[in-house]
């Protein structure tokens, strides 16, 4: 059987650890605004009075200069704590998606616009586009962004990128959604599907799948994806691909897109059914379920990423297919009471959030003596964001009453999947070495978490009475 590792990987986006007592200088300023300004004032000018020789000019000197300093004290220490009161009372600053006052609207915009800005124009300007003598023109991306070498899109990377288009709205036309659908047409490997670039050239679920919902999502022909779709499912079966229907990742993966691309699909409830059967309980956290790493024994240890992984797929599952065998409502439920279990503190550099990389084993078909390695990387917050925000996991949580540690968790999830990012572009530190890498799949999750915390987070503005509203 292949070996599949799972371990957790250090990232640059890893928070810095919480702080809970604020800066020690403006403790220090609190300390002496407790005793009142007069009284610091009054404690200086006393000091003074004790230590300055009576030679600096005589008695009237020493009084004038101690009384100077205390005076100069109260000023100082008055004006201090009357900043940290304003401060304190306008609140801290509000991390990403998080509310904001009734009136901040008038203040400007938020940092959202600028984030998704920087992250068009990075794309925009390091978009590749080749011309194959075999495939003819190519437009998209490469796995990460800045690669060093020539630049050639692969399958992979131009699907993230299309989704990032497609969120981000298309502001301009330097990038062409047209483009980039054709360049994954073409890309399709010879016998169907796609696979990444260390697969080589036998077509894989998972991708064939991510691809397919890309490009369902930009509105390709539902005829000429029934056809891959097709393929996909056939050879997506515990024959001919064992281990890919032990691993949460790929089964989630593989579900998930099929239900933008093919969403009466007969395989869809057959996958479901086996992703619930895969999950486990753990003690540890009420007995809820939850997910490891394989949905066969050994399970491996109970996972915060692949219960959100798992959770966000049954929870599309159960609004797209429509009816929810009881089994499968309770395990989608148990995952998210599991989530909302995480006895770490503070939920913004919990445990919880660690990035984990994912070595997939499989054997290759041309020689089953060698195996093809696939390292997949997982940016945990952003997955804990969308688990958080499916409308299930919000319904547990009114349910239970614990809204407030559901908020807690989901902020934090969120600041941290914030502090990830410069200009919109999220970087990955490499297992092995200090090199930074940017890859296209971290920025799209990083953006589409952002969205849908900002999405949830809105509150239209108070409407104004009818008189005060403007004509026409």
């Amino acid at each position: 059987m292949s070996r599949q590792q799972l371990r957790r990987g250090p990232s640059r986006s890893d928070p810095e650890p919480h702080v809970p007592h604020g800066p020690r200088p403006a403790r220090l300023v609190r300390w002496l605004g407790g005793f009142g300004s007069v009284a610091a004032g009054y404690a200086v000018f006393q000091s003074l009075v004790g230590v300055l020789p009576d030679n600096i000019g005589g008695q009237s000197a020493r009084y004038a200069i101690a009384v100077v300093s205390g005076f100069g004290t109260v000023v100082a220490v008055w004006l201090s704590a009357a900043l940290l009161r304003a401060r304190q009372e306008g609140g801290p600053p509000v991390p990403a998606g998080q509310p904001t006052a009734p009136g901040a609207a008038a203040a400007g915009p938020g940092p959202l616009p600028d984030l998704f800005s920087g992250a068009y124009r990075t794309l925009a300007e390091q978009i590749c586009v080749v011309d194959d003598p075999v495939r003819g023109r190519l437009t998209g991306w490469s796995h990460s962004l800045g690669e060093s070498g020539p630049g050639r899109p692969t399958s992979v990377g131009t699907a993230y990128g299309l989704h990032i288009m497609l969120d981000l709205g298309m502001p301009e036309g330097r990038i062409g959604a047209g483009d980039l659908v054709d360049t994954l047409w073409r890309l399709r490997l010879p016998d169907g599907g796609w696979s990444a670039r260390s697969q080589g050239s036998q077509a894989r679920p998972e991708v064939t799948a991510h691809v397919l919902g890309a490009l369902a999502r930009a509105g390709a022909s539902r005829e000429r994806l029934a056809a891959e779709v097709a393929l996909c499912e056939a050879g997506f079966t515990a024959e001919l691909d064992r281990t890919g229907r032990e691993l949460t990742h790929v089964v989630t993966t593989v579900l998930r897109g099929l239900l933008r691309a093919a969403p009466d699909s007969a395989a869809l409830p057959l996958l479901r059914d086996h992703l619930v059967e895969g999950a486990v309980t753990d003690p540890r956290r009420r007995y809820h379920r939850c997910w490891g790493y394989r949905l066969a024994p050994l399970h491996g240890p109970p996972s915060a990423l692949h219960t959100a992984q798992a959770v966000v797929a049954l929870d599309r599952a159960a609004r797209v297919l429509g009816g929810e065998s009881g089994n499968a409502r309770a395990a989608r439920e148990d995952g998210v009471r599991w989530l909302l279990a995480c006895p770490d503190a503070p939920h913004d550099s919990c445990l919880d959030l660690s990035n984990l990389r994912e070595e997939i084993r499989r054997p290759r078909t041309d020689d089953p003596s060698r195996h093809e390695v696939l390292n997949v990387r997982h940016f945990t917050a952003s997955w804990l964001v969308r688990a958080l925000l499916t409308p299930g996991a919000r319904d547990i949580a009114r349910e239970d009453g614990v809204e407030d540690e559901w908020r807690e968790l989901l902020d934090g999830a969120a600041s941290a999947v914030w502090a990830g990012q410069t200009d919109g572009i999220w970087t990955w530190m490499r297992d092995d070495t200090s090199e930074l890498r940017r890859p296209v799949w971290m920025t799209y999750q990083g953006l589409s978490a952002l969205r849908a915390h900002a999405v949830w987070m809105y509150r239209p503005p108070v409407d104004r009475p009818p008189a005060d509203r403007p004509n026409g």
